[in-house]
């Protein structure tokens, strides 16, 4: 899993102070705070003493919580961890209402035909906390995948693996 490279005291002194609340991991999947390995890795191990992981989906880790969480009319019970996106799966196919609420645009990619509908937003360039690595934003996705569900994520697009996605999306492009 993620590797801690900034301290995030606030974020873990919030995961236990508050006694079984699963209130920070919804916050995660919209950025609040901004996705790093450290915050991350804080989230994944509070994940790990509440629940064993669901590993079948191929690179990610689903935590089913001991209680529901979500906000905003939007309802969870599992945390997802992706490779550098930590969110939460969302009850329903709400892509298109969470896109809504949260001010997220379409997606011109349907990342190599695993999602049925995206939408996503960058965070503000003063709220990007590496930019040179590359881009953190808030993402709603739908997927054969997550039948009845819809990814909502922070996640960090490293700029190498955009690079390489807009170079296949150009190929396909007549």
């Amino acid at each position: 899993m993620p590797h801690t490279l900034f301290a995030v005291p606030i974020l873990w002194g919030a995961l236990f102070t508050a006694p079984a609340s699963a209130d920070p991991f919804y916050d995660a999947a919209l950025c609040k705070p901004p996705y790093t390995t450290d915050s991350a890795t804080a989230l994944y191990e509070a994940a790990e003493k509440l629940a064993k992981p669901d590993t079948s989906m191929l690179g990610a880790y689903v935590y089913r919580l001991p209680r529901a969480l979500g906000q905003d009319g939007f309802a969870s019970s599992e945390v997802i961890f992706a490779g550098t996106a930590v969110g939460v799966l969302i009850e329903g196919a709400r892509a298109d209402t969470l896109a809504e609420r949260y001010g997220l645009t379409k997606e011109r990619s349907t990342l190599l035909g695993t999602a049925t509908k995206g939408y996503s937003r960058a965070l503000p360039q003063e709220q990007q906390p590496q930019p040179d690595l590359g881009i953190v934003s808030i993402v709603a996705r739908e997927s054969p995948s997550l039948p009845g569900k819809t990814l909502l994520a922070c996640e960090l697009v490293l700029k190498a693996d955009q690079e390489a996605l807009d170079r296949y999306e150009k190929s396909r492009t007549p």
